[in-house]
């Protein structure tokens, strides 16, 4: 059944349109106080502790990504049917590659988001026809050069750290984006991200009226919606179930300053933490204070924050697995040649 069935004006449509804008706005704006309400006060558990931490993550994390998967998708898939995204194309092309990755970069800073909350909008920029390269690199850069972080960072390490921190991040992501794009990578993405309502309606060659614009962005939303909810359900519980795990002991004992495979160990062991900026460059400050090298630190802070398990599970939803593994090889693998850098550059 048509999500908008009948005449209506335009006037009335607007009307709706503003009407979910806001309650979208509010269910986001309450999503945390909500649960810390329920979790800490209702059922009476402890928000510090690992059980009252789990639960309190995964329904707010749960909720937060669905949000943003209805609303940003929704929000693109009106851009996609209003805007002329050849002539989008045609100017990235005429701009030329490296100003797309830069673009790409910035975008990717200027959001706030964790690595799964990333997602929605790579989906739309891929969908929307952006070459693969340039959303890659958004998908690379959005989390990890964090604003946050990198404030949190100036704050506890030195504002020059922090500077080196988002130069190293955005050189990183503009070499791995540019390294892919002398590849056709396009094969490795799911047909789901390129058969949509929407996608239909551009093939047309016309342009699409008000109202078959709001009809295709939101079934393009449902449909985005109902192929990957179980998916996040999935990764946000082995997020939560690992949520608050700070193996400090392990990293004093095996990615101290005397170990050479340090900066490797730390790579690899920050990926199942699935934290934000805000949550490990605390963390990344404790091991500093322990003795660990700068660079080992980094390489744990950045591993953290841009890789997690639960990200992996929701981009197979629309990369195939040899592009999945090459992104997560490529961003592992540059963000241990950060921490070797940093440890020369800062000893």
């Amino acid at each position: 059944m048509s999500v908008i069935s009948g005449p209506r004006t335009d006037r009335a449509l607007w009307a709706k349109l503003v009407g979910a804008a806001a309650a979208w706005a509010v269910a986001y704006w309450a999503n945390e106080p909500l649960w810390t309400w329920l979790v800490g006060g209702v059922a009476g558990l402890d928000l510090e502790g690992r059980l009252g931490a789990g639960i309190h993550f995964f329904l707010y994390d749960t909720v937060k990504i669905f949000l943003l998967l209805t609303g940003l998708m929704f929000v693109i898939g009106m851009l996609r049917a209003s805007l002329d995204l050849d002539r989008a194309r045609t100017y990235l092309e005429g701009k030329g590659l490296f100003t797309g990755l830069v673009l790409a970069v910035v975008l990717g800073v200027v959001t706030p988001f964790c690595s799964c909350s990333s997602i929605p909008l790579f989906i739309g920029f891929v969908a929307a026809g952006i070459p693969l390269s340039i959303t890659l690199t958004f998908l690379i850069a959005s989390p990890l050069v964090s604003e946050i972080a990198a404030i949190m960072i100036g704050d506890q390490f030195g504002w020059h750290i922090a500077a080196a921190y988002v130069l190293a991040g955005s050189a990183m992501a503009i070499a791995i984006g540019w390294v892919f794009s002398r590849f056709k990578l396009d094969r490795w993405v799911e047909d789901m991200v390129f058969a949509t309502k929407i996608g239909r309606l551009r093939a047309e060659g016309r342009v699409p009226t008000w109202a078959e614009r709001v009809e295709a962005a939101v079934e393009e939303s449902k449909d985005v919606f109902t192929t990957v909810w179980k998916w996040v359900l999935v990764g946000v519980g082995i997020g939560a179930a690992i949520h608050g795990w700070v193996p400090e002991d392990f990293f004093a004992s095996y990615a101290g300053p005397d170990n050479p495979f340090a900066v490797l160990v730390a790579a690899v062991a920050g990926v199942p933490l699935y934290v934000n900026g805000a949550g490990v460059v605390p963390i990344a400050e404790a091991l500093w204070a322990k003795g660990m090298s700068l660079g080992t630190v980094m390489a744990f802070t950045m591993s953290a924050i841009a890789l997690s398990i639960p990200q992996a599970i929701m981009l197979r939803r629309v990369l195939k697995p040899p592009l999945l593994a090459l992104f997560f090889t490529s961003v592992t693998l540059g963000i241990i040649a950060i921490g070797y850098l940093f440890n020369a550059l800062f000893p």
